[in-house]
């Protein structure tokens, strides 16, 4: 079973940068599927952006253009670079793992919360 721990979410001002980790540890990191998710306050969770097992990469059109997620599968670590960051983009950020070939998971970690306001 994997374990994931997000960090690096805060308060930043519309059009600002934040860096979103997620640490994985208790299994083989390369073998996941691993996406990022939110949830804003009243709203269901919603996908954001997956890294596949295979170096596939998908975004939501919410993240097009303005989140770049990457993987260093060395430091069995994730990452969501995100800019031009709108109040809209506010939300619980969480960290999913999904195994690539057998049926283990979704696993997901607490969540980091990003807080964009002027």
């Amino acid at each position: 079973q994997i374990q994931l721990v997000e960090s690096g979410g805060g308060l930043v001002q519309p059009g600002g940068s934040l860096r979103l980790s997620c640490a994985a540890s208790g299994s083989i990191f390369r073998n996941y599927h691993m996406a990022w998710y939110r949830q804003a306050p009243g709203k269901q969770r919603e996908w954001v952006a997956t890294s596949t097992a295979g170096g596939v990469i998908n975004y939501a059109d919410s993240a097009k253009g303005r989140f770049t997620i990457s993987r260093d599968n060395a430091k069995n670590t994730m990452y969501l670079q995100m800019d031009s960051l709108k109040p809209e983009d506010t939300a619980v950020y969480y960290c999913n793992a999904r195994h690539s070939v057998f049926d283990i998971g979704p696993f997901w970690g607490q969540g980091t919360q990003v807080t964009v306001s002027s």
